[in-house]
């Protein structure tokens, strides 16, 4: 792989860290968001992700092997985190590891002005919700700033046969209303529809959003799962849903947040609930792509569906200094993919499934 060359960097601004130029890639997206699995572990195994557990071999780093790839990452200009798994409130000392990525800071603004003392990481966390009654409010406390619940039924039956797990679906309730009462909100819900398991759903969840205060995410089916099953007639496709959705009440799209944002935003005629549409298989975000991933066992992915990740916890158990991390980063992620070709002849899904990438 070649070397590339980059500017030097210049004054001090992360707990005492030389300031670095900012992540971009070859096309010149700016690189601000790391998804950080903690660990492949998960205590559901839902059909469209993982098959079972029998020989399942896990993977999890030290607290401080993340902490390290954290810090060095934000030197880089990364401001959002958002901790990922397999489940990651199965990890243990996940609320300490919280409070120590918490205390860290960006070493960049928004606008991308240098600052001499930082602003704090923007940190989330993706949770299937069956533990989270008990940890929200730790979590919060540790410096948690949002929770965002996969949640793929609003009804214990439909829930129970995608999870393959009896009996967690007022667990993972309860757990959604006790992170809008601590704050961890808005609290998002992401909905995975296929077609045949809970497309008849959707209607139920516009009722959810309006009903509990959330704001439901549909996601169209991706080839992530474990055991190749995928196909494009079971991806119920944004069209579709968009037509379902104003059938039910008619929607109102709502502005972007940021250009690099991910789901077309809507409410409706009321201004009473909000659905997201994330729709990567019929109208691909590429483009605007802002993110990087660590895997649970520290490779680094520039995509969801790359062909390859790169052994950045190999390197540090080599010696590597972080300058030389930092390095390695710029490189990878310089050349990182222009887009996924997802239905496209000769694609190819991903080396790893979804359980093992990071949410």
């Amino acid at each position: 792989m070649a070397t590339l060359s980059f500017p030097r960097p210049q004054a001090a601004t992360l707990a005492g860290e030389p300031r670095q130029e900012r992540l971009r890639d070859r096309f010149g997206r700016a690189i601000t968001d790391l998804r950080l699995s903690v660990t492949d572990r998960c205590n559901y195994r839902c059909v469209y992700c993982r098959t079972g557990e029998e020989g399942a071999i896990y993977s999890e780093l030290a607290t401080e092997d993340y902490l390290r790839m954290a810090r060095i990452l934000i030197s880089l200009g990364i401001e959002k985190i958002r901790l990922t798994g397999g489940e990651p409130l199965l990890r243990s000392g996940l609320v300490e590891m919280v409070r120590e990525l918490a205390e860290l800071r960006t070493a960049f603004l928004p606008d991308g002005t240098p600052t001499a003392t930082g602003q704090p990481v923007d940190l989330a966390l993706t949770t299937n919700g069956h533990l989270l009654d008990l940890l929200a409010e730790p979590l919060k406390r540790a410096g948690l700033g949002r929770v965002t619940v996969s949640m793929d039924a609003v009804e214990p039956e439909t829930f129970a046969a995608i999870t393959r797990v009896p009996k967690s679906f007022e667990r993972v309730l309860s757990g959604v209303r006790k992170a809008a009462e601590v704050g961890l909100g808005p609290v998002k819900i992401n909905c995975v529809l296929l077609r045949g398991f809970n497309d008849h759903q959707i209607e139920a969840f516009a009722e959810f959003s309006r009903r509990e205060s959330v704001i439901v995410r549909f996601i169209e089916f991706m080839p992530l799962e474990e055991d190749r099953s995928w196909r494009p007639d079971t991806v119920v496709r944004m069209e579709e849903l968009i037509d379902r959705l104003n059938a039910f009440r008619p929607l109102v799209e709502l502005p972007p947040h940021a250009a690099s944002e991910t789901a077309r935003r809507y409410t409706f005629d009321d201004g009473l609930g909000e659905i997201g549409v994330i729709a990567p298989v019929s109208r691909p975000f590429c483009g605007h792509c802002s993110r990087i991933r660590i895997t649970s066992d520290g490779k680094l992915r520039t995509c969801l569906f790359s062909q390859s990740d790169y052994d950045l916890y190999g390197r540090m158990l080599r010696g590597g200094t972080d300058e030389e991390l930092r390095a390695y980063i710029r490189e990878i992620v310089f050349q990182k993919e222009e887009r996924h070709h997802i239905g496209e002849p000769g694609f190819e899904k991903p080396s790893r499934n979804m359980v093992h990438i990071g949410g």
